[in-house]
This record gives structure tokens, C-alpha cells and sequence, in this order.
């Protein structure tokens, strides 16, 4: 059985943030806010049964609206990741959206959809959040409208990302939730400790700006094959930076979900599965989190977010697609429906006491 609660978080320009909750029978708690569509809080139980927060995030609204620079938990878009150059083409005519990373752009704009309050809808265990991005909202063509729907199902995470338009669009949603399966508090340490599987046989190439060439890379005999489990803090001191990158997921369908990755951390025994309908994934270690001599990022209970202290997997379309004919497509038409499905499962493996003879 599933439980969700509802309660209050806070306001927002003069609005009402609500949190919900689900709560399941095996002792996982799923937190929810309307602001930015957010994952706020998934607690879950280790092979012992005592239970972690095992995302980054804040404690109150204020902690989201002022400081959360990483997009903590949220929902991003109109358009995830990067579109080279903040430009694109739509039948011929050049839109120019906000250059916020150097001379790209990145996750939606100044003001993406990580900064907006969603409308809430609660049906039965189903939470939907959803917003009208009105046509020329950070450049963007189109009146856009997005439902996030969330629920829980057992031990499962199902999140929907559901869009129409008015006008042809760019659109690539994702959720941008930072995990750390030993605690939010383990820090880099406890990541490195995480095993990892990601279901990829190549990797979109990039320049020194992540911004893709249009090539695919092979990821044998590279930092980038995961395809068996690995020690995360192993793979990543195979390369500098590892890891920021675009994993092209191997699909047997364009509609079905596909297992993408699993991640395990031995000690606790938690573990995450990722499922998706997407093409891609986005696999990011926290790498522009704060230096270990910089200040570090106050999140929930007052803990310092530092620099690897998370991983992420982004399930998307291809950085830049728009930009690239071979890419697969990221114009919405009117008419037509965007569906973007993810599931995460949780779950912990249990500790077994050997049996002991006597004699």
C-alpha cells in the first residue's frame, strides 16, 4: 500500500508551495513540491532498515528560490542541457534564446521551468503539476503546455512528462535529481563507494564546451564503458572531469521503457534502477558543485554540498538535437503529444547471517 500526504512549503510570490508525500509499506518516503516541480526528499531504508535521505536539497522554499544554482531535485526545460551557440532553426527562421553558460545555453534560460510554481492536481496517487510557458517565454516559440506527473507504485518512482504546443518547439524535459545512495551527507567519499551499470554502447562526442560535434563515440576500451559494473570512484579516475556526458541508451523500442542504469552502494545496500522511454542519458558527478576550499553549498540539515558529493542520471534526448539532423528530433509540432517516461526503483539488498553448525 501507498499513502500521500499533503502539507504546505512555504510560499512563493505570494503563492502556496505544496509538498506531497508518499509513504509505502517497505518504509520509502517520496517528497514532492510544486516549486519547480521538484523532487525534494526520497528516503529510503538500508539492507538494515534504517532509513537516508539519498537526494541533495533543501530544507525550505527559500533554500530552492535563493541558493539552488545546481537545479537541485528539479524539473528542467523548455529545452535540458545545452543548444550550441543559444541559437536554433525552425522552418527556416533563427530563434535566439539566453547565452547563461558562457555563449550557450543551458537548461531553459534565465528563468526555466526549475523557477516557476507549478499548478498541483492531486488524482488518487497521481501528482500533476502543471504549467503554461506562454509563447516567447525565454525565446522560446509557442504556447506551451507541460504536465510532470508523479507517482509512486510500490518501491517505484514514475515520473511523466507530458507536452503540447501551439507552435513547432524545441522541447527536451528531464529531471535533475542529484543522488547519493549512502546519504545526502556521504559526500564524495560515499560516492566513489557507489557500483555502477549504464546501458550504453556510445557516447555523444563533445567539445570543450559540452556541446556535442554530431559524432558518436564507441565506448569500448574508453573511461566511458559501464557496461560492466564498475566502482564508480574508479571509472572516474580513468579521465579528467568524468563524468558530464551524453550516454546514447541501447533501445530495442522508441516507445517502451528501457533498462538505462543500476546503481548500488554495498555498504548501505540501496540500490537505483533507471528506466526510460528517452534516447539518452545524462550521467553528471557533480563536478561544478563547490571545490572542497571553496564555501560549500548549505542544503538539508545544514550540510555542506561539495564538489562529487552526487550523481545524476538525466534521461533526455541528445544535448543539442535540434542543431543536429543525425540527433533524434526535439521539435515538437502542433498536434502532436511529447511523452517522456522515467521510472526509478529503490530498494535495498538485504543482509544474510550465515548459518552457523554447532557442535
Amino acid at each position: 500500500m501507498v499513502h500521500l500526504s499533503e502539507e504546505d512549503f512555504g510560499t512563493y510570490k505570494n503563492e502556496p508551495v505544496r509538498k506531497l508525500t508518499w509513504y509505502t509499506d517497505s518504509g520509502i518516503a517520496i517528497s514532492v513540491i510544486s516549486y519547480g516541480a521538484i523532487i525534494q526528499s526520497i528516503q529510503v531504508p538500508d539492507k538494515n532498515g534504517v532509513a537516508s535521505d539519498v537526494v541533495l536539497g533543501f530544507d525550505d522554499i527559500e533554500g530552492y528560490v535563493t541558493r539552488n544554482t545546481p537545479y537541485l531535485g528539479a524539473t528542467v526545460g523548455r529545452c535540458a542541457n545545452r543548444i550550441g551557440g543559444a541559437t536554433f532553426q525552425i522552418d527556416g527562421q533563427t530563434y535566439e534564446v539566453a547565452k547563461n553558460i558562457g555563449k550557450d545555453h543551458l537548461h531553459g534560460g534565465i528563468l526555466g521551468f526549475d523557477k516557476v510554481n507549478w499548478h498541483t492536481t492531486v488524482d488518487g496517487n497521481k501528482v500533476i503539476f502543471s504549467y503554461l510557458s506562454k509563447d516567447g517565454e525565454e525565446h522560446y516559440p509557442g504556447n506551451l503546455i507541460t504536465n510532470v506527473i508523479y507517482e509512486v507504485k510500490d518501491d517505484e518512482l514514475h515520473v511523466n512528462f507530458v507536452a503540447s504546443s501551439d507552435k513547432k518547439t524545441v522541447i527536451n524535459l528531464t529531471n535533475h535529481s542529484y543522488f547519493n545512495l549512502a546519504g545526502h551527507d556521504a559526500g564524495a567519499e560515499g560516492l566513489f563507494d557507489h557500483v555502477i551499470i549504464l546501458n550504453a554502447d556510445w557516447i555523444t562526442e563533445t567539445n570543450e564546451g559540452s556541446i556535442p560535434t554530431g559524432r558518436l563515440l564507441q565506448v569500448g576500451g574508453t573511461p566511458f564503458d559501464l557496461r560492466v559494473p564498475i566502482r564508480l570512484g574508479d571509472a572516474m579516475k580513468k579521465g579528467e572531469l568524468l563524468f558530464d556526458d551524453n550516454f546514447c541508451i541501447n533501445r530495442f523500442s522508441n516507445k517502451d521503457l528501457t533498462f538505462t542504469a543500476r546503481v548500488t552502494h554495498p555498504k548501505s545496500g540501496r540500490y537505483l534502477e533507471v528506466y526510460t522511454n528517452q534516447p539518452g542519458v545524462q550521467l553528471y558527478t557533480g563536478n561544478f558543485l563547490p571545490a572542497p576550499t571553496e564555501s560549500a553549498l548549505v542544503g538539508r540539515d545544514g550540510v555542506g554540498y561539495r564538489r562529487h558529493g552526487a550523481f545524476c542520471l538525466e534521461t533526455q534526448n541528445y544535448p543539442d538535437a535540434v542543431n543536429h539532423s543525425n540527433f533524434p528530433n526535439a521539435v515538437l509540432t502542433p498536434g502532436n503529444i511529447y511523452d517522456h517516461q522515467v521510472v526509478y526503483r529503490f530498494g535495498a539488498e538485504k543482509s544474510h547471517t550465515p548459518n552457523v553448525m554447532s557442535v
